[in-house]
């Protein structure tokens, strides 16, 4: 009997879910519909591919007809020899052309689909790049980011199995089976057909069954697969913390267990696996038997030819092969539904910060002004970050914010790019709320140098002019003098080609931070915020930049951020915050006769100095 069909594949389980928050159910017919309008763009493809794809079964079929025609020639009298000659070379030839047929509209089909899946592909991975960059930052400080790039990835991938699986493989399963069947039930007797409606229902039933019965065991088992991926990814991108506290083989350690885990979950799946395909090919067993059993049964009574018998095999061959990818198909459909659910669902992710329905572009014709009214923020409801906070930013001033950490500095800067919305008050932009115009045109209209600078894993050349995409070597040049980069950067033996290393960790913290600098003098906009701009610079290279970041600040409204208070000294106004609530107010000559909070900052840092 074994060589009558091939044995039923065995494929190792796929993944089904991904790490990440619950989401709520959606059906399997939603995330279809989902997905349809992608290949919708595509749908003469579709419809082609579909043709091709029926004209590969009829020649499918057709092999077994042609096939029993030929060994019922065969039966030739003693002597015949040109019956011997012609007919069954014209049935072989058929049937060479039959099977050449059926591989050629079977590649026409990949040929034509192509196109369609891939793009379908490529426009739902744009899509999701660009909604994730469209999300809020505390979207990306919360994410995992390696349990969320094996979503993209196993998403991504879901729309290609999807399409192969469902377009390539069950309507055509069904095609084949309704055409054997009818040829059975017309050509012989109605129990031929009732044998395989059968031997299908059983074997469906099985897997579905079975199939949804270990979706937990693989369920847990991807889950520990993503667990044990983001534990290692955040290892490797703290690389620098490890080696500080000597702490390999504790991170060895605990990605071992992650590992453990898994394997322990994967064991088990594949247990259940071998389990299902057991199940399945006994089933399918059952049926040939019984299928060649009726058909040996007819031959001897003469109802059927030897024909007859070696064509009902052959059908029961090419429906066994497709019926014995069931169960694997079955998997991958659902997985990859898994797959697509959990990006759309990352891809329906409310954006907390969008722009108002027909906002327009911020206009700024010259340095404008920047006003805080009456702000309050928080970032979690129980502890408030600003209290009701109120200043401005002249045209053309210098405007500095000191005081200790935790006082909401840095939540200034943040709520001026529109990295968060204020709960209380507003923020305008040359006398224009930044909450009613596009946010693209708010970052556009301000540069920052951070305080923490972190580069692209890139040359220096590139993240210079990541400040102005599109600009010349000579003016990422100019950039880089004014920074007092320059001489740096061309005494290294690649000069502007020099790569900078996994978020810039080959620069030194000074070097990043002019790199920053220089980024945003190319990128020249008319609001500048400096966030601790020169924190990471030695005294001699501070005193040298502060000069060009006064030149750069020159004729712009700008904020300073600034913990070193030697830094804002020549300010136009310096705030002093404390517990969210600006505190204080003036120039450095007014604060320090007010001999308050700042004069005793003031008089700490010239003692440690």
């Amino acid at each position: 009997m074994r060589s009558m069909a091939p044995s039923a594949p065995h494929t190792p389980d796929p993944t089904l879910t991904t790490t990440g928050p619950a989401a709520p159910a959606r059906s399997d017919w939603d995330t279809l519909k989902r997905l349809f309008p992608y290949l919708w763009d595509y749908k003469w493809r579709v419809l082609a591919a579909l043709t091709f794809m029926v004209g590969a079964k009829l020649g499918n079929v057709g092999v077994p007809l042609l096939l029993k025609n030929l060994v019922d020639t065969m039966n030739i009298k003693p002597g015949d020899t040109q019956a011997l000659l012609v007919v069954p070379a014209a049935l072989l030839l058929g049937y060479g052309l039959l099977r050449l047929s059926t591989s050629l509209f079977t590649e026409l089909r990949e040929l034509v689909f192509a196109k369609a899946t891939e793009g379908a592909s490529r426009k739902i991975s744009l899509q999701v790049f660009r909604h994730l960059h469209a999300l809020s930052l505390r979207f990306h400080l919360e994410r995992q980011t390696g349990g969320m790039t094996r979503d993209i990835e196993r998403g991504t991938r879901g729309v290609q199995s999807l399409i192969s699986y469902s377009l390539y493989s069950i309507i055509p399963t069904l095609i084949e089976v309704g055409l054997v069947l009818s040829i059975l039930a017309v050509k012989f007797d109605v129990w031929f057909a009732w044998i395989t409606l059968a031997a299908l229902a059983c074997y469906v039933t099985f897997t579905v069954t079975v199939t949804e019965w270990r979706s937990k065991f693989r369920k847990q088992m991807n889950e520990l697969d993503s667990s044990a991926h983001s534990r290692a990814i955040d290892s490797l991108l703290n690389y620098e913390t490890v080696k500080y506290f000597n702490n390999e083989d504790f991170e060895a350690r605990r990605y071992d267990e992650n590992l453990e885990r898994y394997r322990k979950a994967a064991i088990k799946s594949q247990r259940t696996l071998s389990m299902l395909n057991t199940g399945q090919q006994l089933i399918i067993a059952v049926g040939l038997v019984a299928m060649l059993w009726r058909a040996t049964q007819g031959v001897v009574d003469g109802r059927m030819t030897l024909g007859d018998l070696v064509m009902v095999n052959a059908f029961m061959i090419q429906l066994y092969i497709p019926l014995g990818f069931l169960g694997v198909i079955y998997r991958e459909i659902k997985q990859s539904l898994t797959d697509l659910d959990k990006m759309f669902t990352l891809m329906e992710k409310e954006r907390e910060i969008a722009d108002v329905p027909g906002a327009q572009p911020i206009q700024i014709s010259t340095s404008p002004a920047v006003k805080f009214e009456n702000v309050s923020f928080s970032y979690d409801a129980a502890r408030p970050i600003l209290k009701e906070v109120s200043f401005e930013i002249p045209p053309g001033k210098t405007v500095a914010v000191v005081g200790s950490s935790g006082a909401g500095k840095s939540t200034l800067a943040r709520l001026l790019f529109r990295f968060y919305d204020v709960q209380q008050g507003r923020i305008t932009i040359a006398g224009q709320d930044i909450k009613q115009v596009t946010q693209a045109s708010v970052r556009q209209a301000i540069g920052i140098v951070p305080q923490d600078t972190v580069l692209f894993n890139d040359t220096v050349e590139y993240n210079i002019a990541y400040g102005q995409t599109g600009a010349s070597r000579q003016q990422v040049e100019e950039a880089a003098r004014s920074a007092r980069i320059h001489d740096f950067i061309t005494s290294t033996p690649k000069g502007y080609q020099t790569m900078v290393g996994e978020r810039g960790l080959k620069l030194s913290g000074g070097e990043k931070q002019r790199v920053a600098i220089a980024r945003t003098l190319l990128k020249n906009p008319p609001v500048v915020i400096f966030d601790e701009a020169t924190s990471a610079l030695d005294s001699a290279n501070e005193r040298a930049i502060q000069g060009e970041l006064r030149a750069a600040a020159q004729n712009k409204t700008t904020l300073v951020i600034a913990h070193r208070l030697s830094t804002v000294v020549d300010a136009h106004e310096i705030l002093v915050m404390e517990d969210g609530c600006i505190v204080e107010r003036g120039t450095h000559a007014e604060l320090l006769a007010q001999d308050q909070k700042y004069a005793r900052m003031w008089n700490l840092q010239q003692s440690a100095e």
